[in-house]
């Protein structure tokens, strides 16, 4: 399959040229699209639905060949997680678009309007941000998602996915392009990087000779740090999930309980899983040796401080490193504070600005915390797992962006757009 590709593009293993076509093939696209109606972009959304699971056994068994190589490389279960398809979650990604297809259209919106007293008429407008690129790792739904969220917002987009998941990824991409050519749309509107050579991510870092407006990392943190320390285009950056929950003293045990499960080991691999538990001091000792022993007895290690390890033994002794690190996988970090301050100064201490949630039932504290902790997504009394632009009603996203220009939070379809001004005079001129 990628001989064929490359074969096709004509560039053979010259990455650079190869990768200049894709940028000038998705500016050419990228106009095109941003003309395009609401109604034939929907159009291409359903097709795309419909190819995915008319698609479903080709995209099976190159599922199934990149899942024998990440095994045969020693990868993690929480990796293989991360990396594998099946019908059903073939079936939510199709789902995905065809919520996508739902969404309001942003290009076009207005944002704002108003009149100056000299009569002009002013108003701010939403358009394409122009050409996207996406470089992730691992999760092959990411190419529908990010495919499909880029088209609706009028932008044509250029993935980058991870080596492991490059047959998926390939077989995903050519049902989305058969869904924009059911539409009559360009089908460079969608292009997946048919290489695994890292130089590719090279070239669209370096902004593919000024065919590239902005770059989306979705990774791990060498990747978005590559991302940011190379790049010559925009990022949105996504940074890792060191992610959060204060168990309060005025939290419901039963609920809060319920809810540090379900963040933890319902998928460890996604960024929204919890990866450090806080637990207030005034009732470590009442509540924390049971939630403890019901992830232990699930198959999560648990890897404590000191007052953690007198209160538990199933703990293991913490590092400085385990504050700051993404486990992805059955672990967690667990320590003891003071209460609502510590826990707050401890989050912007070690957090990464993503994800973290208070567990209350003190509705002054819940506030508190929800107005102190600058990060992208707050929560109160909810698993962690929430923090996805499809459970946001987003329709999906690319990614979930920690930094604070321009989008924070999930990415989706009305953050993947620009605006301009549109003004509207009857022959004034300025004195």
């Amino acid at each position: 399959m990628l001989d064929k590709i490359k074969d096709a593009a004509g560039q053979g293993d010259d990455v650079a040229a190869l990768m200049a076509t894709m940028g000038r093939k998705a500016r050419a696209a990228a106009r095109a699209l941003a003309l395009a109606s609401t109604q034939t972009k929907n159009q291409a959304l359903l097709a795309m639905a419909a190819a995915l699971r008319a698609a479903t056994p080709d995209i099976l068994t190159g599922n199934a060949r990149d899942l024998e190589a990440m095994r045969a490389n020693g990868q993690t279960d929480a990796f293989l997680d991360r990396g594998t398809l099946t019908e059903a979650r073939i079936e939510a990604i199709a789902r995905a678009l065809e919520d996508i297809a739902a969404l309001p259209d942003p290009v076009g919106s207005t944002i704002a309007a108003w009149e100056r007293p000299n009569g002009l008429k002013i108003e701010r407008v939403r358009t394409p941000l122009g050409v996207i690129g996406v470089i992730y790792e691992s999760r092959p739904n990411v190419t529908a998602d990010a495919g499909a969220l880029c088209l609706k917002a009028g932008n044509a987009v250029i993935l980058r996915g991870g080596s492991d998941t490059l047959h998926s990824n390939l077989a995903i991409h050519k049902a989305l392009q058969a869904g924009l050519a059911a539409a009559s749309l360009p089908v460079d509107a969608i292009q997946v990087v048919p290489v695994a050579d890292r130089a590719a991510v090279g070239e669209m870092l370096a902004g593919l000779n000024g065919n590239l407006d902005v770059i989306v990392p979705r990774g791990g943190k060498s990747l978005v740090a590559r991302v940011q320390s190379d790049a010559r285009v925009p990022v949105f950056a996504h940074l890792e999930g060191i992610v959060h929950i204060f168990l309060d003293r005025a939290a419901d045990p039963a609920k809060a309980q319920s809810i540090i499960i379900n963040s933890k080991l319902r998928r460890t691999g996604i960024c929204g899983a919890l990866e450090t538990l806080l637990v207030d001091r005034a009732i470590a000792a009442t509540l924390l040796p049971g939630v403890v022993a019901e992830l232990s007895a699930l198959g999560c290690e648990i890897r404590g401080d000191a007052e953690v390890l007198a209160l538990c033994p199933q703990a293991i002794p913490a590092t400085d490193a385990d504050w700051t690190t993404e486990y992805l996988d059955k672990i967690l970090s667990v320590r003891v504070v003071s209460g609502l301050d510590e826990a707050i100064d401890h989050i912007e201490t070690f957090g990464s600005h993503h994800t973290d949630c208070i567990l209350t039932e003190d509705a002054a504290a819940a506030e508190r915390f929800l107005s102190e902790v600058d990060s992208a997504i707050v929560l109160h009394n909810a698993s962690t797992q929430f923090a996805d632009g499809g459970e946001f009603g987003m329709g999906g996203e690319i990614g979930i962006a920690t930094g604070r220009m321009h989008a924070r939070g999930p990415v989706g379809v009305e953050q993947l757009t620009s605006f301009k001004y549109r003004v509207r005079g009857e022959g004034q001129t300025r004195p």
